[in-house]
């Protein structure tokens, strides 16, 4: 039987793979390893595969992460290595089977192994690697299992070195969490033992190859025009705009999409903890954090890079999520002339967001009385933009807030817009709501209108009766 045909039988495609240590005889699965209980067939040549793993780790070593080898170089060597193994091996393989092997072999070698094919669907925005257990990904919103696996921990553990090796980090049992990147920009997590105590935990959120436009977010039920319409003139007139929501909302996709509206002669400086936007200005530098090195020194925060920003000549700042003391830095270069910055931050609400970077700026370790902070906060910061992703699995802008002011203690806010719950869902759970205005014009509008970017009263759900578009038509 030719090895295509023996993949297919054993799962339905060449990319996944199990341990060799597993039976080929199908037995159940406990429920937490397998969604629908059952054990799928194993992979005939896992153990052929996993033998010539090791064998060419222990004849190559480090020879495989050695940088003045090209990618053209690198793979003959692994490729000429494994014609070594197989012939020391004796398989009783047919010379097609051979090819496929060696071929399947080298590109889990040099590439990422299993997660090869689902970085190039295109549908998977999400891939979850848990150990050596099936691979889960996130299609549609929607959590789903895979048949792919890695042929076991250690071979998951080279993957995850390699991937944050091309960026010029390092993990270990000292350092054993790290965030990295792949290529493309899709973000990496990594968590090895000890923290990790089940074996190795991969996660990828995965950036489309072709970035996301206003255009695509309208179309998908994102925000309506009016909402984009407004972001554009907050954008162009320099407000300062805050995006929030919870983790896997979207706010760094959508961060990416108002950032679109700013003009392309302008000096933008972008910083990120690892580097995510996907910006087409011609005039962009971006700055990335860097970890402490093996001697635990070397570390550069978000907060020195926000520091140094200041003496870069941005026109514009946007720092991809403000996670500790950076908040303060931030507030100040928004009050200090460096107006229409932008950023994200993790928060459920926009009026937890206030709150968030309040706390924030406390982790700076300046003792700061509190309605000073607040007061920083509500000259600072103009609009708030909060997404949520719903249950059916739809990322949706559910509030545009105004920032006002202060009153007394407290800041101050309004909605210009608010998600339409009300509407219900249609027969597969899917919102049929959207953002809807409010009927309140923002305070704002004036300063806009000042600088020659009119705010249409349609954009508010009002009628313009005097076609004119001026305020006064409320």
């Amino acid at each position: 039987m030719k090895l295509s045909e023996r993949l297919r039988q054993a799962d339905g495609g060449p990319a996944a793979t199990v341990p060799a240590s597993e039976p080929v005889a199908p037995t159940p699965l406990r429920s937490e390893e397998a969604p629908d209980h059952r054990r799928r067939p194993a992979d005939p040549l896992a153990g052929l595969k996993e033998q010539a793993h090791e064998s060419l780790f222990a004849r190559l070593g480090a020879r495989l992460f050695d940088s003045s080898l090209s990618e053209e170089q690198l793979r003959a060597l692994v490729v000429q290595e494994i014609g070594g193994i197989m012939e020391a091996q004796l398989a009783p393989l047919s010379g097609d089977e051979r090819k496929q092997l060696v071929s399947e072999i080298s590109e889990s070698v040099l590439g990422y192994g299993p997660l090869e094919r689902l970085l190039a669907d295109a549908t998977v925005t999400e891939i979850m690697v848990n150990s050596d257990r099936p691979i889960y990904v996130e299609r549609l919103g929607r959590l789903q299992p895979t048949s792919s696996r890695f042929l076991s921990q250690e071979h998951l553990r080279r993957v995850i070195e390699r991937i944050v090796g091309h960026v010029g980090r390092r993990i270990d049992e000292s350092s054993p969490m790290v965030d990295a990147r792949l290529p493309d920009g899709s973000r990496v997590n990594a968590v090895i033992p000890p923290l990790a105590v089940d074996g190795p935990a991969l996660t990828i959120r995965k950036f489309s190859k072709d970035p996301y436009q206003v255009d695509d977010l309208i179309r998908f039920g994102t925000f309506p025009p009016e909402v984009a319409n407004l972001l554009s003139a907050c954008v162009r007139g320099k407000l300062n705009v805050l995006v929030t929501g919870g983790t896997g909302s979207g706010k760094t996709t959508l961060l990416n999409v108002v950032s679109s509206f700013v003009s392309g002669d302008e000096r933008i400086v972008t910083i990120e903890d690892a580097v995510e936007l996907q910006l087409h200005q011609p005039h962009v530098v971006r700055l990335e954090s860097r970890p402490s090195n093996i001697e635990g020194k070397g570390e550069i925060a978000i907060r020195e890079l926000v520091r140094n920003s200041l003496r870069m000549r941005p026109d514009r700042i946007i720092v991809g999520e403000v996670r500790g003391g950076e908040a303060l830095d931030m507030l100040q270069a928004m009050n200090t002339g460096h107006e229409g910055s932008l950023s994200t931050v993790h928060a459920n609400s926009p009026r937890d967001s206030l709150s968030r970077v309040e706390t924030m700026v406390l982790m700076a370790g300046v003792d700061l009385p509190t309605r000073a902070i607040r007061e920083q906060l509500a000259s600072a910061l103009d609009l708030i933009v909060q997404i949520t992703r719903l249950r059916d699995g739809t990322r949706r802008v559910t509030h545009v807030t105004e920032v006002e002011g202060m009153e007394g203690q407290v800041i101050t806010l309004q909605d210009i817009f608010l998600f339409d719950y009300s509407a219900g869902v249609d027969d597969s759970g899917r919102f049929l709501g959207a953002a809807q205005p409010t009927g309140i014009r923002p305070k704002f509008s004036q300063r806009l209108a000042d600088q020659g970017i009119p705010l249409p009263p349609r954009i508010f759900g009002a009628v313009d009766v005097l076609g004119d578009g001026r305020a006064g038509a409320f």
